[in-house]
């Protein structure tokens, strides 16, 4: 068994590890899903941002910008969770299966409780959809994740 990295280097690994996730997943999303589902863009990036931090977009322009940096931001979150669960000796993929689960998880029950998400009034289609591109991108995390350990 290798001895586990120092945890500022997994974090670093996982941050990288996420946003490239995002890329991944954000691509999935432009070329296959959207044009599948004839879903417009989601700017529930942006939704919880205006929420719980103190921003004010002053424009579409503004909150555009404010929507991608959040989907990456969050992107490196979920980078930071493969960070510790590789810390935890997980990797490969229960090590997914242990971050998707308990980050969407996290994502749908903080969302829900801030009033953004009513996954009550979702379609099977629209859960379908979100459970996927999400899965999609833990899927790339993780991929990433675990190319990159030393």
């Amino acid at each position: 068994m290798s001895t586990p990295s120092p945890l500022a280097g997994n974090i670093g690994r996982g941050v990288v590890a996420g946003v490239a996730g995002t890329v991944v997943m954000t691509a999935f999303q432009e070329l296959v899903e959207m044009p599948l589902t004839r879903r417009g863009d989601s700017y529930a990036p942006a939704n919880l941002a205006e929420q719980v931090l103190p921003v004010d977009p002053s424009g579409p322009r503004e909150r555009r910008r404010l929507n991608w940096a959040t989907h990456i931001a969050l992107g490196a979150m979920w980078g930071t969770a493969f960070a510790v669960a590789g810390r935890a000796g997980l990797h490969g993929q229960k090590a997914v299966n242990a971050v998707f689960a308990t980050v969407y998880t996290g994502d749908v029950v903080l969302n829900t409780a801030l009033g953004l998400y009513d996954p009550k009034s979702w379609s099977k289609r629209d859960l379908v959809v979100d459970i996927v591109d999400k899965y999609v991108q833990a899927q790339a995390t993780g991929a990433v994740f675990d190319r990159t350990r030393p």
